[in-house]
């Protein structure tokens, strides 16, 4: 049972990512592998080309989505990625997929993909997940909290760009699939990158923006 729950979450996130206008541009051809550019000397918006002579069906082929990730850290989740820096023929094609493990109240922190938008399946277990909207333009109204409790079958999802999260509110471990608009959605974990930033962000900079004694952030920082 649990199996073909997976494989109907894989063919839903698959169908509905499809369905959607990717953050990247389209291709100009059938197909464009990336090439392993780690040591390249010319850097390009996306990956370079393979010979299309040299692709082989392992180009398109990524293995290990029904292993479970460890969730054994501090928020209690792990998420496995497979953009185009796991799958190299994901290059030009703007989409790409992840399968994200929840430990009991296990947390995917908010966070941001600013290059596409999500859509999240959950196959087992209950998730709180929600987002929240850009700065409205009246200063004098916040920020809009979407949020929803899903079971396994529900699907949500996050606009792009905008900060989302998942919490595990079940009693038992989580699993969810999300396809994603970009071939490389890229992420920014709020926290880390506001309080783990290396150089660090100035301490008297964060005091002002959330209005705390320096002490505070101090401390925040040290955690990251």
């Amino acid at each position: 049972m649990k199996s073909i729950r997976f494989l109907m979450a894989i063919a839903l996130v698959v169908l509905a990512t499809s369905l959607v206008y990717a953050s990247d541009p389209s291709p100009l051809q059938d197909f464009c592998v990336a090439v392993n550019d780690s040591k390249a000397a010319v850097f390009v918006n996306g990956k370079i080309c393979k010979d299309p002579e040299m692709v082989t069906a392992d180009d398109f082929f990524f293995k290990g989505l029904n292993k479970p990730g460890n969730t054994s850290n501090s928020v209690g989740s792990r998420v496995t990625q497979v953009t185009v820096n796991q799958l190299a023929g994901l290059n030009t094609l703007g989409i790409s997929l992840v399968r994200i493990d929840y430990a009991r109240r296990g947390l995917n922190p908010p966070h941001t993909h600013p290059r596409a938008t999500e859509i999240l399946v959950v196959v087992e277990g209950t998730l709180y997940v929600g987002f929240v909207t850009s700065n409205p333009a009246n200063p004098n109204m916040k920020n809009k909290l979407f949020t929803k409790i899903l079971h396994p079958g529900d699907v949500f999802v996050f606009p792009e760009g905008l900060v989302h999260f998942q919490f595990n509110v079940g009693k038992k471990k989580a699993v969810a699939f999300a396809g994603l608009s970009s071939q490389n959605p890229g992420v920014i974990t709020i926290a880390n990158a506001v309080f783990g930033s290396n150089p660090p962000i100035s301490r008297d900079v964060l005091t002002k923006a959330f209005q705390v004694d320096k002490n505070v952030i101090k401390y925040l920082q040290s955690q990251f």
